[in-house]
């Protein structure tokens, strides 16, 4: 259960992993494709991403907890006149926060970093099982208007 402490959006850290990790594990689906006993890759994928300017792997920061995590990405494009997007990717709410409004205030200030950083247009997407966060997004603005594809390699 949330508690009234102050929340902090920030930058992770490797620090911050194994909550992330956990955080991403927490669902069926998280659980047969992360590896939360084994943080190296993960170490390094955070390295890569933070050594990238278009790249923004943040967290939410109850305390000294790390209670919510998400990816914005932004990237520069052709189409739509030469618009640049961004891309909410891997969001997640500690299970002790759901309902709290972390969610929300996650989401918005995803879309307050890419107005600032001049995108037309933010996407996401979401497992076609997850029809909690289909509707969470819907209140929000999202509108479910392209089908996905994906290609495992």
């Amino acid at each position: 259960m949330a508690d009234d402490t102050e929340l902090t959006i920030r930058p992770a850290t490797e620090a911050d992993l194994p909550e992330i990790v956990s955080m991403l594990a927490d669902d069926p689906l998280g659980a047969a494709r992360e590896s939360p006993d084994d943080l190296a890759p993960y170490v390094e994928a955070l390295k890569r991403l933070t050594d990238d300017p278009h790249q923004h792997v943040m967290v939410a920061v109850r305390g000294e907890r790390v209670v919510g995590t998400l990816q914005l990405t932004i990237v520069p494009g052709l189409s739509r006149r030469g618009a640049t997007r961004s891309i909410i990717e891997g969001v997640r709410v500690h299970a002790d926060e759901r309902g709290t409004g972390l969610g929300t205030r996650f989401i918005e200030w995803a879309i307050e970093r890419s107005r600032q950083e001049n995108c037309a247009l933010v996407q996401l997407t979401s497992d076609v099982t997850r029809t909690d966060a289909h509707r969470f997004y819907a209140r929000l603005g999202f509108t479910a208007s392209h089908v996905g594809f994906k290609l495992a390699l």
